[in-house]
């Protein structure tokens, strides 16, 4: 009987299981990649589970990565029937940075994961270290917005963002200051929210779905540039579920131009880290 030659690795995020699964070589012939919503912590079982959602048994499989979560509740070996499959823990930082590489086509970059929040680590070929973060993330994004306007689902808020208008409930630096500051033209939010704060405002959903979107989206792209040029590294590569979002997307993008930095944001970020701690365990065993 021929041994398997497909390998799997999976992201226990704390919104979000990403699973990837690979066919092949180290140079990988197929991927495939699904996500389904993270239940509790991590178990043997749910490995079972996660895997059975893309159709993949575990006896499939020549090895298992595993990165996220607590992962370290995991058996060392997985059994499904008569076979035995090794499980690999990988480090979440190094996951990260190794899968924002891929996705980027990078050698070095400074690697942001907004997830449900936010992680900062400074990737290269030698590996990856953490150096900042932020708890604004899509969690924030979705807590705000089931708080203010009652809605859940990131679909619909992005949606919404894209109908409203940010400036119902911002305040910009033209109307504070009368004029650009530095590199920051007169409609860069100065105050988020800043106008609610004043007074009360008429407000439509969407306006307020757009001001959520423009504080999360801002924050995140700022702290990515700040961190790209603490470390010297010339770009800032942004992955993870909230730039599956439109208009996060385009705030990204916004806070690029004005700043005058390079962020790549790679198509399907959502799955660096499962993508990543699949790269780092192949790299591991040689």
């Amino acid at each position: 009987m021929t041994a398997p030659t497909r390998v799997a690795a999976i992201d226990f995020g704390a919104s979000n299981t990403d699973v990837v699964v690979q066919e092949g070589n180290a140079q990988g012939t197929a991927t495939q990649h699904w996500r389904l919503p993270s239940e509790g912590q991590p178990s043997d079982a749910r490995v079972h589970a996660v895997l059975a959602q893309g159709g993949v048994a575990v006896r499939d499989l020549a090895w298992i990565a595993v990165t996220g979560g607590n992962r370290s509740a995991l058996s060392a070996t997985l059994v499904d029937g008569a076979s035995t499959v090794p499980l690999h823990r990988v480090d979440e930082v190094q996951a990260i940075g190794r899968g924002g590489l891929a996705l980027s086509g990078l050698a070095r970059a400074l690697v942001t994961s907004a997830g449900s929040g936010t992680a900062v680590v400074a990737a290269t070929a030698e590996g990856a270290r953490h150096v900042s973060g932020t708890g604004v993330g899509g969690g924030t994004l979705v807590g705000l917005s089931r708080l203010l306007i009652d809605v859940v689902d990131p679909q619909a808020i992005d949606a919404l963002a894209q109908q409203g208008r940010d400036t119902v409930h911002n305040l910009t630096i033209g109307e504070i200051l009368g004029t650009a500051i530095g590199s920051l033209p007169p409609d860069t939010t100065a105050v988020n929210f800043g106008r609610a704060a004043r007074h009360a405002v008429d407000a439509s959903p969407a306006d307020t779905a757009a001001a959520l979107v423009n504080m999360v989206g801002q924050v995140i792209g700022v702290v990515a540039v700040n961190a790209a040029r603490a470390q010297q590294m010339e770009q800032a590569v942004i992955v993870g579920h909230l730039t599956d979002l439109p208009s996060i997307r385009r705030t990204l993008e916004t806070v690029a131009q004005f700043y005058h930095a390079q962020i790549v944001i790679p198509e399907e970020g959502g799955r660096a880290t499962a993508l990543g701690a699949l790269l780092e365990t192949r790299a591991r065993l040689g």
